[in-house]
């Protein structure tokens, strides 16, 4: 007995000094949760990047390339033909990922990117407004992702006339890789760039941040766990307090925060727990048995066959089948070589060279054809295989405004699972011919502990659109309501204790 009074004991003291700033802290995450159903982190999808691009001419364009490449053409999306200043260019990258940039007409290498040049492109991107070359900084607040490495120091252009905001350009390729308007900043200090306590971060790579958010989440998932033992313990189930109520606290503040602390216990709780596991402490969701092959998959490198080496040719058979790329990129699949076209509104079509030199244009692979390069992503053999026709509970598109919603996931996707350690399910998606998802166990573990019990993002509940919102902020709600009042007995004890 006397054990279980000191425990008891103990969890009404953790409780009690933990949520006196833990409760602050989940008032603020469930107020920006709020905030980030509707406006996102900053990010610059596929669709946007590509809306503005004029479309690629089939005329005194694009020199052949093998005139310009001086050896094997890069593969996996090493080597595209896009439009950079309204002209069009050829973007290289290493097997670094360091990008170069060459003229389409001539192959001239590029000068680095000057602030003309940078004022250039975001003409494109913003044909009507007003613009402002501000500086060049390596990283700011809106520009933490590691997908920028290759692109730091970037450009930031300011915007103004009716859509202010900032627009952030490549000083390696010249490309607009970011962003923000002014209205998606100001909503973003009470959303992604409070919940994320990004005012800690500083770098794309922080381990004081990472590991100060694991903390806090920690503490706070320890504040509401031992808040339910405690509302549970002072709750009468059977019988009622002299007062003639089930809960002994007569105070309002207290009452209040008993009540809505019971009602809203398993939502605080599951909500705060899923984002500590946001956060993959100790790297407990990362795949401990191997990634796929993707070289495997791709095959040898090599230089594209004559017929796709002429960016011409390919866009005239594209515009013959209805087409009209604005964007070209090289990729290889089992050794083929082929041409992945985009369009302004982000559709695909796969371009590839016959025995004859001809050039045939396809919606989507085949998955036959697929199949042989997609078993030598392991030595272990696929047990089962499924096309996709409609989205599963894995692989599936979220709205814009979600922390992975740039990610595009295409539809038909092949699925395969495979017999490796860790049982990995890999997602192809015919459209591109390229790997779009890959999880082992612990990875779909994750998908479970993180992103179903923090966004709710099963199949039937995104279908449900409105609902799903409304839920989410009501229950939303319900934790702002026993954080607030565990803020205000907070303030109150702390006050009496000095």
């Amino acid at each position: 007995m006397r054990i279980g009074t000191r425990a008891k004991r103990l969890t009404y003291l953790i409780h009690r000094w933990t949520g006196v700033a833990g409760c602050v802290l989940m008032a603020l995450w469930f107020v920006s949760g709020v905030v980030m159903l509707y406006v996102g982190y900053p990010k610059l999808t596929l669709w946007e990047r590509l809306a503005p691009l004029p479309a690629l001419p089939t005329e005194g364009c694009c020199a052949p390339l093998g005139s310009l490449l001086d050896g094997p053409a890069p593969s996996s999306a090493g080597l595209m033909l896009t439009s950079i200043g309204g002209n069009p260019s050829y973007v290289l990258h290493d097997p670094q990922n360091h990008p170069r940039v060459l003229a389409a007409v001539d192959g001239k290498q590029q000068e680095p990117v000057s602030p003309a040049r940078a004022l250039a492109e975001a003409q494109v991107f913003a044909p009507a407004a007003p613009l402002r070359h501000v500086d060049e900084i390596h990283e700011d607040r809106w520009t933490h992702s590691r997908s920028l490495d290759a692109h730091r120091p970037l450009h930031r252009i300011q915007v103004e006339g009716e859509t202010p905001g900032l627009l952030y350009i490549s000083s390696t390729t010249g490309q607009v890789v970011m962003d923000a308007p002014l209205t998606q900043q100001r909503w973003n200090y009470m959303g992604a760039w409070l919940h994320w306590l990004y005012m800690f971060r500083d770098r794309p790579i922080d381990p004081v941040w990472s590991w100060l958010v694991i903390a806090l989440s920690a503490a706070c998932t320890l504040t509401a766990v031992t808040g339910v033992a405690v509302g549970l313990w002072r709750w009468r189930f059977r019988g009622r307090y002299k007062s003639g109520a089930r809960t002994p606290y007569r105070e309002t503040w207290m009452r209040w925060h008993h009540i809505s602390g019971l009602v809203f216990s398993g939502f605080v709780c599951t909500w705060i727990f899923s984002g500590l596991m946001s956060m993959n402490p100790l790297d407990i969701f990362s795949p401990a048995h191997g990634r796929p092959d993707t070289a495997a998959y791709r095959g040898e490198p090599g230089p594209p066959d004559d017929a796709l080496s002429r960016p011409a040719q390919i866009v005239q058979s594209l515009h013959q089948a209805g087409f009209a790329p604005v964007e070209l990129q090289w990729r290889r699949l089992g050794g083929e070589a082929y041409v992945l076209a985009y369009d302004a509104r982000a559709r695909t079509r796969v371009v590839r060279a016959g025995m004859d030199g001809a050039l045939s244009v396809a919606l989507t692979w085949q998955p036959n054809e697929v199949m042989p390069s997609a078993r030598r992503l392991f030595t272990q053999p696929a047990t089962a295989s499924q096309v996709l026709a409609d989205y599963d509970t894995y692989y599936y598109q979220r709205h814009p405004e979600a922390m992975n919603g740039a990610r595009f996931l295409g539809l038909p996707a092949l699925r395969l699972d495979y017999e490796d350690a860790g049982k990995t399910r890999v997602y192809i998606d015919l459209r591109t011919g390229e790997i779009a998802m890959s999880l082992d166990r612990s990875q779909r573990v994750n998908r479970w502990l993180f992103y179903f019990l923090h966004s709710w993002d099963t199949q039937p509940l995104l279908r449900s659109g409105l609902a799903r919102e409304v839920a989410v902020i009501l229950v939303s709600l319900g934790g702002l309501a026993v954080s607030l009042t565990g803020v205000v007995i907070g303030w109150r004890r702390l006050r009496s204790k000095v």
